[in-house]
């Protein structure tokens, strides 16, 4: 990891200090082959925070920003670094309800969104939460329009952590980063962080890939999520650039992939399967530079890496597990095992502290099942409703993930399930994700969830959802009862209930939204 930047104590001095080191590297590239250079990153930034700071945005204001994945929004960035703001990403998907009640609850200063994109008037429902939340005002931003001023005019630098980050440390520093989670059932959880909370999950990813200058990584999902602030940090860190796109389409992402030839292609199941189906139709290699392909923010299967690595090549898939709450708490590594890399999560990154605790609140060793707690240097500071609190930590301050798993000797992690995803059939537990894991072999399934759907005799019942390989080859469902069976898969957790869809309803990062499904089919 030569070039590596540690010491660091914000994101801004971050920035100085990879302007400084590489100034005329490539920062990041667009799908349209706009870039910047380190250095034009940070005098881009300069003048934006001057421009939002005549505008009397100063340290600790909450800006809400809800932008597309363009140079624009990563400029916008380090300029709210450079301010000392408190950042408030909001994922492109969440609409009136879900943004209300963020802004609301953040008491943000300014709600910054794109206009007009993809069909949808960000512009107009801004100024509509605006005009009902006093103390906010809406800012349109289009490309190349962010506000803009003289840098001589900026205020003092902002305060940092006390000490400089250090792998594996603990750090401190003030709040500055704001992630709500996606509800489904609930009002979006707002979590908080701090620079270095955030880029201990930059660094993680730097170490276990061995980033560098001569990397070049494919962000290919909403730069609002945590994963994207995660991945700005790394860059910067190591010196590798990003290949950006505004939205992961397919048919016009890929040649920008290719165009770029990255060596980091992300980034979860979803996108994997994506590139798999464009590889089979193609004549030509589409990724020849290809290092790794990381994977994250959904189960994967272990059979996607045997097919990721013969088909499209590299090391296949390294996955990594974490939440909002607390990112790339493990990673793999490009010195695993194709078993390992299949198999598991990679192994429990610098500092992290894991307890696996069973249903009945027992603690259990290396293999066994349990619920993860963890605690850890990229652990958020608390929910901003602290109410939530009480519920998320045990007595000792792990946060309850809801994640079941294992943990072998190697702090190797396997993610078995959620405790919400568990389905109780007569009183047996079902893994969906074991389940799952099985359908993926089935030559005629490529792409499958198990949901729970209630049931007046058993409780719940287990209904494969899939989609067809072929949809004029469709399996039925004794032919996945005799394929399951045949797996060596009891006959208790094997699906009672099957049903076809033309693709699975999913998030920006990849994760099944299992609730639209519960709902689609609790009355088949």
């Amino acid at each position: 990891m030569t070039g590596t930047l540690l010491g660091w104590r914000s994101l801004w001095e971050l920035v100085i200090a990879r302007a400084d080191a590489t100034p005329d590297a490539q920062f990041a590239i667009d799908e349209n082959g706009q870039s910047l250079t380190f250095a034009e990153l940070r005098v881009a930034a300069e003048r934006a925070a001057a421009g939002f700071h005549t505008m009397g945005v100063s340290e600790d204001d909450v800006i809400s920003w809800q932008l597309p994945t363009w140079l624009d929004s990563m400029v916008l960035v380090a300029a709210l670094s450079r301010l000392g703001v408190v950042q408030n990403p909001i994922l492109p998907i969440y609409r009136e309800r879900e943004v209300e009640f963020v802004v609301k609850e953040a008491s943000a200063k300014f709600l910054v969104v794109p206009g007009e994109w993809r069909g949808f008037d960000y512009g107009d429902m801004a100024s509509q939460i605006a005009s009902r939340t006093p103390g906010l005002e809406s800012l349109v931003v289009q490309r190349g329009g962010l506000p803009d001023g003289d840098p001589a005019t900026l205020p003092a630098l902002p305060a940092g952590a006390s000490r400089p980050f250090t792998p594996g440390e603990r750090g401190d520093g003030p709040v500055r980063w704001l992630f709500y989670t996606s509800g489904t059932t609930a009002d979006p959880k707002g979590a908080k962080h701090t620079d270095l909370t955030v880029g201990t999950s930059g660094y993680a990813m730097v170490d276990a890939f061995d980033l560098g200058v001569d990397d070049r990584n494919a962000l290919v999902f909403p730069f609002t999520h945590i994963g994207g602030a995660g991945w700005f940090f790394a860059g910067l860190i190591s010196g590798t650039p990003q290949v950006i796109v505004e939205a992961f389409l397919p048919a016009t992402t890929i040649p920008v992939l290719e165009r770029e030839r990255v060596t980091i292609a992300g980034a979860g199941t979803f996108f994997h399967l994506a590139y798999l189906e464009a590889q089979r139709a193609a004549d030509h290699p589409l990724f020849p530079s290809v290092r790794i392909f990381v994977g994250g923010g959904a189960a994967k299967p272990p059979q996607l890496h045997y097919d990721v690595k013969a088909q499209l090549g590299g090391l296949g898939v390294l996955s990594g597990y974490g939440l909002t709450e607390c990112p790339i708490l493990s990673m793999a590594r490009i010195t695993d095992t194709d078993e390992q890399l299949a198999n598991t999560e990679g192994p429990l990154t610098a500092g992290i502290e894991v307890l696996l605790v069973a249903l009945d609140g027992t603690t259990v060793g290396p293999g066994e099942e349990g619920e993860i707690r963890v605690r850890g240097p990229q652990l958020f500071l608390g929910y901003l409703d602290s109410s939530l609190d009480a519920a998320a930590f045990d007595k000792n301050g792990y946060f309850r993930t809801g994640d079941l798993g294992r943990i072998d000797g190697d702090g190797y992690v396997t993610i078995t399930g959620r405790l919400k995803d568990v389905i109780i059939r007569k009183g047996e537990n079902i893994s969906a994700k074991e389940v799952e894991d099985l359908l993926f072999t089935h030559p005629k399934v490529a792409d499958a969830a198990v949901i729970g759907l209630p049931d007046l005799v058993s409780g719940e019942r287990a209904c494969a959802v899939i989609v067809a390989a072929d949809p004029s080859d469709a399996p039925d469902l004794a032919e996945l009862f005799e394929f399951l069976k045949a797996a060596g898969l009891m006959v208790q957790k094997i699906p009672e209930q099957l049903e076809i869809l033309d693709v699975l309803p999913r998030n920006p990062t990849g994760k099944v939204l299992k609730h639209e499904l519960r709902a689609q089919f609790a009355d088949a």
